[in-house]
């Protein structure tokens, strides 16, 4: 197994940890340590990408399961926020960005069954939307006052809101660009 597959099966084993270290040890300590937890998988995200482009060792299963671990350590994050710190705004901005990834996986999936999923690529949004949902998920997970006086949460909290925003307006750009994508091999087919 390779250094950044290895990275990625990490970031899915430190799901348990995380959900296991938020809701059983004491409050002080669980916040910050599932913080460092989450922060240091989050990390591992842009290094595996990196090493495995670096070093040619990209592989299919590898650019299957990157995009499933991310999805699947954010997802549980969310919750575990949504269960302790769940004003409507947090719950609405989860379902936002939970949905959003389910509605644009779907989508891929679709698009790769038509042989049309190469159409549509990442935009600068959606990296945009990447950053702002980490940052916002590690500073509302530390929940307290960074040097006893920089409220994290909330900054973390209004980044989720900026996040739930990006998210909602990358989807619908994603889902345009797979309408157009689709009319046009529609239009190509007809036209044979």
């Amino acid at each position: 197994m390779t250094l950044p597959m290895t990275l990625t099966w990490m970031r899915i084993a430190a799901i348990p940890l995380l959900v296991g270290v938020f809701l059983f040890l004491p409050v002080e300590i669980a916040r910050p340590l599932s913080a460092w937890i989450f922060g240091i998988a989050s990390a591992t995200d842009f290094l595996d990408g990196y090493l495995a482009r670096r070093w040619n060792q990209q592989s299919t299963f590898g650019a299957f399961l990157d995009p499933v671990a991310d999805k699947l350590i954010v997802a549980v994050a969310l919750v575990l926020l949504v269960y302790s710190d769940g004003d409507l705004a947090v719950v609405l901005a989860t379902a936002i960005i939970i949905g959003r990834e389910v509605f644009v996986s779907a989508l891929r999936e679709w698009m790769a069954g038509q042989g049309i999923s190469a159409a549509v690529k990442v935009s600068q949004l959606g990296k945009a939307k990447t950053l702002a949902q980490m940052f916002a998920i590690l500073f509302m997970l530390y929940y307290v006052p960074l040097f006893g006086v920089i409220d994290v949460h909330v900054i973390g909290y209004w980044l989720l809101m900026l996040a739930a925003v990006l998210t909602f307006v990358s989807g619908a750009q994603y889902a345009s660009a797979a309408v157009i994508a689709v009319r046009r091999a529609e239009t190509s087919d007809s036209g044979r």
